[in-house]
């Protein structure tokens, strides 16, 4: 996917760009292309950028460490506003930041990545805890192997434990 020069939105019909989906992400592996579409419309002071797509990722899963495949399905909406860039040198080395203040920004003459926004979405819609499925039992740990000592001298401190402990019949 190439970069959208933002300037360039204004040229276009209704000032939206449409973006039919069909690929892999770079940064993502991914058993399908990512498929979709992605529609990024210049609103005057921000950028409004929705997506509707779907691919399939393999996780691996947090209970019993085994792979699965997990279809994931974005419908994502951002409000992305255009300001320029504040000087680095005018502003303080700490500030206090609201809430108000968590957005998205870019420079109006500056570009729009859609790849990198695309990445962003289904990262954000991957599950917390990934688990395989809701009766995962976890890891299976099977019956406890009693190793033979290696080291002559660990077999005196296996014979001294048996004779206080010694194995049920």
């Amino acid at each position: 996917m190439e970069k959208v020069y933002i300037p360039h939105l204004l040229q276009r019909p209704e000032k939206t760009l449409v973006v039919d989906l069909d690929t892999h992400l770079a940064d993502l592996e991914t058993l399908t292309p990512v498929r979709g579409e992605l529609t990024v419309t210049h609103q005057g002071t921000y950028l409004e950028v929705k997506a509707r797509a779907d691919t399939i990722v393999t996780l691996t899963c947090d209970r019993c460490l085994q792979a699965y495949n997990h279809r994931v399905a974005i419908a994502a909406r951002e409000l992305i506003w255009l300001e320029e860039d504040p000087d680095p040198a005018t502003l303080p080395l700490e500030r206090e930041v609201s809430v108000d203040d968590l957005f998205e920004t870019l420079p109006p003459n500056g570009y729009f990545y859609p790849e990198t926004w695309i990445y962003e979405q289904i990262c954000l819609a991957l599950p917390q805890p990934q688990v395989c499925n809701d009766d995962c039992p976890g890891i299976e740990v099977g019956e406890p192997v009693e190793a033979e000592p290696v080291d002559y001298r660990w077999a005196a401190l296996a014979r001294l434990q048996q004779q206080f402990h010694p194995p049920e019949t």
